[in-house]
């Protein structure tokens, strides 16, 4: 019934956005008297923050068509390296370009698409050869391709790493951070020749009892059952994924929003103010930030139960007492990857000490292979995109790479 009604609401939504729209356009027209009225421009700035607001949204593109390497601008195209059910290996492929450290960025399972680390890799392109994790939408899965946890997660990853090769890079963002980690301390123990050389986490949740934010508080303060109970919902019929028990989107979306409601609230209304004055290059910004932030993707229910309770409840990896199918993950095992952890000061989603904890339980890892790094000023989002994200922290990351490398 939620998510039932939910798409009646966003069905309604979405006619009353394109109308709005159409309102806007018509005050905006030169042609129209109104236009030239004091409130003319008032009225339809109003319409063109709701229709923007009200708007529905698909999986947004990525975009990056070229890059520069060097002096010389090369073209770039998008490969699907390896295709999986509730996923895909993305490469951004650089004509005749050859020989830089191979790196696969893994985008968070979080809601969102992995256009949301768009700012991560057209950074990064220039002086390395990037693969994404580029998950699929959970709602457009069929019941016949199965399930998939956390484990297949980490099988995923382990699947692209050896898609990609021997001597990759891996960079993780935010919640991917445990599953990599795993990957890696089993990769490790297993000599496996496609264990990457470093594993750089950002943001990442490894120990969630460290500065405990208020996400982390809402995973800990409600039993298990609860979430079972009240975030779960069943795929409509409209979707191929009919019957697939989800963790909306759309809910998670919601909750991000709701913890920062001031914030959200400023930026429409700075909007509003740059498209009465004409503004509309500064209004523009805001409009290409939110038509990604509100892009979202449901996750199966399995994986994001399993990653509430071994994460953030039971804080089994910290613990020394995750598994993967049954196997231990041991992060002793770590020998031969290099670590990096980068964390934001202002970060209220993973707080500091959370991802540098993952330096901690690397016990057998010589301390000269570990680096830490804590970007200050900046929130999670500002982590990975961004101009911080260019000017300070993509150069640590750049020159632990070529330093592992």
């Amino acid at each position: 019934m939620l998510y039932d009604a939910y798409e009646v609401q966003r069905s309604l939504l979405a006619g009353a956005s394109r109308v709005a729209a159409m309102g806007a356009g018509w005050l905006n027209n030169p042609a129209n008297p109104l236009s030239y009225g004091q409130m003319g421009p008032i009225v339809a700035a109003s319409l063109d923050v709701f229709a923007h607001a009200a708007a529905s949204r698909g999986k947004p593109e990525f975009g990056l068509h070229e890059t520069k390497v060097g002096r010389k601008i090369v073209p770039v195209r998008e490969e699907i390296a390896l295709r999986k059910p509730f996923g895909q290996l993305l490469h951004f492929a650089k004509e005749g370009v050859t020989g830089q450290p191979k790196l696969l960025i893994v985008a968070p399972l979080s809601g969102h698409y992995a256009t949301l680390l768009r700012g991560t890799v057209e950074r990064m392109l220039p002086k390395h050869d990037v693969f994404i994790t580029d998950w699929r939408d959970a709602k457009l899965v069929p019941l016949s391709d199965g399930s998939f946890n956390l484990d297949d997660y980490i099988d995923y990853l382990v699947e692209f790493l050896e898609a990609i090769g021997p001597g990759a890079h891996m960079l993780a963002v935010c919640q991917p951070a445990v599953p990599a980690y795993a990957a890696v301390s089993l990769m490790n123990a297993d000599k496996h020749p496609c264990r990457p050389k470093t594993l750089t986490m950002m943001g990442g949740p490894i120990d969630t009892r460290q500065a405990p934010t208020a996400v982390n508080t809402l995973a800990t303060q409600r039993p298990f059952a609860w979430f079972e109970q009240n975030v779960i919902a069943t795929v409509p019929m409209i979707y191929p994924g009919a019957g697939r028990k989800v963790y909306p989107g759309f809910l998670q979306l919601a909750g991000f929003m709701t913890m920062n409601l001031g914030s959200h609230l400023i930026s429409h209304w700075e909007m509003f103010k740059h498209l009465v004055v004409g503004d509309d290059e500064s209004a523009a910004g805001t409009q290409r930030f939110y038509d990604e932030y509100r892009s979202v993707c449901d996750m199966t229910a399995e994986f994001y139960l399993q990653t509430v309770d071994v994460v953030f409840q039971q804080h089994q990896l910290p613990k020394g007492e995750m598994k993967h199918r049954g196997r231990l993950v041991d992060p002793a095992a770590i020998r031969d990857t290099a670590l990096l952890a980068i964390e934001g000061e202002r970060d209220d989603i993973s707080g500091l000490g959370q991802t540098k904890a993952a330096l901690d339980i690397t016990t057998k890892l010589p301390e000269a292979r570990k680096q830490y790094f804590m970007a200050g000023d900046v929130g999670h989002y500002g982590i990975f995109n961004g101009r911080k994200w260019r000017e300070k922290i993509a150069p640590v990351v750049e020159k632990f790479i070529a330093a592992n490398d």
